[in-house]
This record gives C-alpha cells, sequence and structure tokens, in this order.
C-alpha cells in the first residue's frame, strides 16, 4: 500500500518548502557575514589610515598651529569612528550571524525529526495493512480447502462403493476444514476493524498533526528572520548616537573657522554681514510661519469641527525653538562683526513679544553645567528680567523659577540659549533664555536693551 496521491504531494511540498526557508535563512546569515566582513575590513582601513596620518615625531616636536592640531584632533575622532564600526561587524557576528546559524541547526533537526514522524507514521500503516491483507489471502485459502473436502465428503457419501472408514475421514477432514476456515475468517475481520481504525488515526490525527508541526515550525522560521532583520538594523542604531558624537567633534576640532577669521578684515566684514542677513530672514520666515500658525490654532479653538487645535502646539514650539537658535546664531555673528568694525555687538532688531502670545513653553535640550558660584563674591546685576513661563530647573546649574517671577540678570545669554540669574533670596542658577522677557541696565547712553 502506498499513500494517496494528494497526500503525497502535500507532503512532498512540506519538504520542499521547509527546506527552502532553511536555505533562504542560510542564505541570509552569509549575508550578514558579508555584511560584517565589509565593516571589519572598513575599520581596518580606516585605523590604518590614521595610523599613516598620524604625527611620528615628539609633541614637542609638532607644530603648535590651530590647524595642525585640529587635524589630529579629527584623526583620534576618525579612530574611535572606525573602533565604532568594529564594534557593528563584531555584534553583527554574534547577535545576528551566530544566532542564525544556531537556529538554522536547531531547524534541521526539528524538520527532520517531523519528516521521520511522518515515514514512521506510514510504515506503521503499512505494516497493518500487511497483516489484514495476509489474513485475508489466509481466509480465502482456508475457504478454497474447505470447499474441496465439502467436494470430496460428498463424492465418498454418495459412492457405494466407498468404505464407512473413508466417508468418516472424508466427514472429520470436512469439519476440520470449516473449523479453520472459520477461524481465519474471524482473524481476517479483526485484522480488517484493526486497519480501519489504524487509518482513521493515521489520515485524521497522526499525518494533520505531523502537518501542522511543519507549518508552525515555517512559522516560526519566518518571525525569526524577521527579529534577525531588526537585529541587524539595532546593532546599527546603537552606534549612531556615538558615531554622531565622533562627527561632532571632528566639526568641534575646527572651531576657529567659524567666526570667518582667517579672512582679512574686509572681506571678514562682507561675509559676515552676509551671513547675518541670511539668518535674518530664515528669523523671518520662521516668524511669519509661528504667526500664521497661531492664527490657524486660533480658527480652530473658535471653530472645533476645523480641527484640534492642540495638533498645532508641537509645530509651534518647534518654531519658537528654531526662531531662538537663529537669534543665538545671529547675536553671535553680529559680536565678530562688531570686533570686525571695532565696537560692540547689538542685538537683532527682530524680538519676539511674549506678552502678546499665549502659548506653551518651548522645551529646552537638557544641558549640564560645570560653573562654580563663588558665594563671597557674587557678580553685580545688570539688569532684570521677568519669567514667561515656570521652570522646573532639573538639570544641575539651572535655577528654579515660577511664571512672572522677576530675577536679576548677572550674566548674559552667550548664545547657547541660557542666561544666568539671580533671586531676591540670593540663589543664582541658569535659565533658558526664551523663557524670560530681558531688560538690561542702561547702555552707554542711557537707554534700556530689550531681548
Amino acid at each position: 500500500m502506498s499513500w494517496g496521491t494528494d497526500l503525497w504531494d502535500q507532503f512532498e511540498n512540506l519538504d520542499k518548502h521547509t527546506q527552502w526557508g532553511i536555505d533562504f535563512l542560510e542564505r541570509y546569515a552569509k549575508f550578514v557575514k558579508e555584511r560584517l566582513e565589509i565593516e571589519q575590513t572598513y575599520a581596518k582601513q580606516l585605523r590604518s589610515l590614521v595610523k599613516k596620518y598620524c604625527p611620528k615625531r615628539s609633541k614637542e616636536d609638532e607644530p603648535r598651529f590651530t590647524s595642525c592640531l585640529s587635524f589630529y584632533s579629527i584623526l583620534n575622532e576618525l579612530n574611535d569612528y572606525a573602533g565604532q564600526r568594529e564594534v557593528v561587524a563584531e555584534e553583527m557576528g554574534h547577535k545576528v550571524y551566530g544566532e542564525l546559524m544556531r537556529y538554522s541547526q536547531d531547524l534541521k533537526g526539528e524538520r527532520k525529526h517531523h519528516l521521520q514522524e511522518g515515514r514512521k507514521a506510514q510504515q506503521s500503516l503499512d505494516q497493518c495493512w500487511k497483516h489484514m491483507d495476509n489474513s485475508k489471502k489466509k481466509f480465502e485459502r482456508e475457504c478454497k480447502e474447505a470447499e474441496k473436502s465439502q467436494l470430496i465428503y460428498e463424492r465418498l457419501d454418495s459412492d457405494i462403493n466407498a468404505t464407512k472408514s473413508e466417508v468418516e475421514k472424508a466427514k472429520s477432514q470436512l469439519y476440520l476444514r470449516q473449523h479453520m476456515a472459520e477461524e481465519s475468517k474471524n482473524e481476517y475481520a479483526a485484522q480488517l476493524q484493526n486497519f480501519n481504525s489504524e487509518q482513521w488515526k493515521h489520515f485524521n490525527v497522526a499525518i494533520p498533526q505531523i502537518f501542522k508541526n511543519l507549518q508552525d515550525m515555517d512559522g516560526r522560521r519566518t518571525v525569526k528572520l524577521g527579529e534577525m532583520y531588526q537585529s541587524f538594523a539595532e546593532v546599527e542604531q546603537r552606534v549612531i548616537p556615538i558615531i554622531s558624537k565622533c562627527l561632532e567633534g571632528m566639526v568641534t576640532a575646527a572651531p576657529t573657522l567659524e567666526d570667518l577669521s582667517h579672512l582679512p578684515p574686509e572681506q571678514r566684514r562682507k561675509k559676515l554681514q552676509q551671513r547675518i542677513d541670511e539668518l535674518n530672514k530664515e528669523l523671518q520666515k520662521e516668524m511669519d510661519q509661528r504667526d500664521a500658525l497661531n492664527k490657524m490654532k486660533d480658527v480652530y479653538e473658535k471653530n472645533p469641527q476645523m480641527g484640534d487645535p492642540g495638533s498645532l502646539q508641537p509645530k509651534i514650539s518647534e518654531t519658537i525653538c528654531n526662531m531662538e537658535k537663529l537669534r543665538s546664531e545671529i547675536h553671535k555673528n553680529e559680536s565678530w562683526l562688531a570686533e570686525v568694525e571695532g565696537k560692540h555687538g547689538s542685538r537683532s532688531s527682530y524680538t519676539d513679544d511674549h506678552s502678546q502670545e499665549h502659548r506653551s513653553p518651548p522645551q529646552p535640550d537638557p544641558h549640564e553645567f560645570d560653573y562654580e558660584f563663588d558665594d563671597d563674591d557674587p557678580l553685580p546685576a545688570i539688569g532684570h528680567c521677568k519669567a514667561l513661563y515656570s521652570f522646573d530647573g532639573s538639570n544641575e546649574g539651572t535655577l528654579v523659577m515660577k511664571e512672572n517671577e522677576v530675577l536679576y540678570i548677572i550674566e548674559e545669554d552667550k548664545g547657547d540659549g541660557w542666561t544666568r540669574v539671580r533671586k531676591q533670596g540670593g540663589e543664582e542658577g541658569y535659565v533658558p533664555t526664551s523663557y524670560v522677557e530681558i531688560s538690561l541696565e542702561k547702555n552707554s547712553k542711557g537707554a534700556v536693551t530689550y531681548i
């Protein structure tokens, strides 16, 4: 006996599909291996490049020019960058490639077990069918022998020349054959009933369960593959913050170029003025966008069916933060321009009238302060400010303030978005510049400067 054609086709399809799934998983593992080898080679070449250009003389013999020192800093950052590429390669090897290969071996073992179970189930059914078939053939033989004994007995019983002994012997043989035929019949019936029961279990329980096991196995393979895709990306994501710091370090390595001090005075003045004009244009765009968003917010508040006013708040806060950054850049460039022109820099002509608007405060970036305050020699106040929003002062070096609280200014914003203030009780710290309305004491002409 052999399996039905449809069942056999299904089993073969599952056999081929599960094998294809394992082959595909191992193909992806091979891709990951080649990918991490690229990372290893890249990191090795970067380190070789850094080593090639690193100074080979003692520090005392090295030139002290800023451009040289900046280049050496860039080399150090690049060396750290190469280290992160090595981390990527190492984690891809351990968390992705190694895990894929281990899982592939487990999957092969599980697949082999399920297929063996299927073959064992079929062999058991074939054996059961063979016993039933043998008992059927024996029953057919015994029936033929009984029929033959019946004919012999009837022939001798009707033969007047046959002796009584011959007739009795034929009769005994007939009874024996009929008994054996009856026993064969009972054995065949029992084997047939057993085969029918085993066949039902085979096609309705055993084989469906094996098919389900193979299906579940392949489903888990698909899920595992998805997890490995995610792990592959997460390995890269985990090093991105450190790589960003390396790149930021490279940018920081050349800070003197930002103020254009390498240019002749007149060229520097023109370039700085051009930069200030461009920043002012960007600032005006942000202010226009803020005004437009606030108008739209007012419309939504008056007509809720047109939209949710709360949905505009994140964009409004982002715009305000952008404005503060641009103001900081403008102030910094104006200071450099004033240096060229031989006079003090002035603030940007653009102001942000917080008192005329009601909105949530922009969120400052997390900032750690390393400044130490000397309480024995407090700085003099150079102005005062009014808090537009409350501030929790959760970071080290910052100061808690409440909305509408008036504070003394003891140090202006140096372009980083923070102003150093003092409370009336003498407590000092930093608060976000964008959270306060500042007025400085009179300048050389006796006026008050508003920021």
